[in-house]
């Protein structure tokens, strides 16, 4: 692991702690990929961490999409989305708490902010898989959690986005080139029809890695915007 980082266990569930010198009052809850992969061994990610002084917690989510459905890679019983809401946002203590990722755990960072507004008014998204569904029926966990194509369809993040209550902070970039490509444009295309505030970039030619920072820049002031509203 790379300095500053820790494995801690929160509610008997794996997660790296990051705690740079002088963090910031607030945390990023960071969701990762189906990799498994946390930014505690990623230079690029945690080189961005440290220059903006965010404290990060990055829990362990095997191939649970982040969804509220149980896993069988995660927990017998827990779903993953419970865990984040029941364990690992009451155990930050801090406020406000914004929620980031990659691919899969972009989508379930947006996804959790559409489902939450007010426990997660920050979010973003790097290359967000948020076509999840077309992931069905090849053998994944998913093949498990939904019963066909058509309910994990109906459980991705553009059919959570409530009419009235969204996060006021929604960021997301996804590089033409991604497999996930269309459906950040999907997303986009349905936040600018229901005139919900947004940041999109979508005509990058750059790969996740390089979207580290500028996502990173954005949760940081947004962070700063919302602790000013809460105090």
């Amino acid at each position: 692991m790379l300095p500053h980082w820790k494995r801690i266990d929160i509610a008997g569930k794996l997660a790296d702690l990051f705690e740079p010198p002088s963090a910031l009052p607030f945390s990023l809850l960071w969701l990762h990929d189906e990799s498994g992969g946390t930014p505690a061994t990623d230079p690029g990610i945690t080189t961005e961490l440290r220059a903006g002084r965010l404290r990060c917690v990055a829990p362990h989510g095997a191939r649970s999409w982040w969804v509220d459905r149980v896993c069988a890679e995660f927990d017998p019983a827990l779903t993953a989305e419970r865990h984040l809401l029941d364990n690992v946002a009451p155990w930050l203590r801090t406020q406000p708490v914004a929620v980031a990722g990659v691919g899969m755990g972009g989508q379930g960072a947006v996804r959790l902010g559409f489902r939450h507004p007010a426990r997660f008014p920050i979010v973003a998204s790097i290359a967000g898989a948020f076509d999840f569904h077309e992931r069905y029926g090849r053998s994944t966990p998913l093949d498990d959690m939904y019963a066909s194509r058509e309910l994990a369809r109906q459980d991705t993040a553009i059919l959570h986005i409530h009419g009235h209550d969204w996060p006021p902070h929604i960021w997301f970039a996804c590089s033409a080139t991604s497999e996930w490509d269309r459906g950040n444009d999907r997303l986009h295309e349905k936040l600018a029809a229901l005139g919900v505030p947004h940041t999109a970039d979508l005509d990058t030619s750059a790969d996740a890695g390089r979207l580290v920072a500028p996502a990173l820049a954005f949760v940081r002031a947004a962070m700063e915007r919302e602790s000013r509203r809460l105090a």
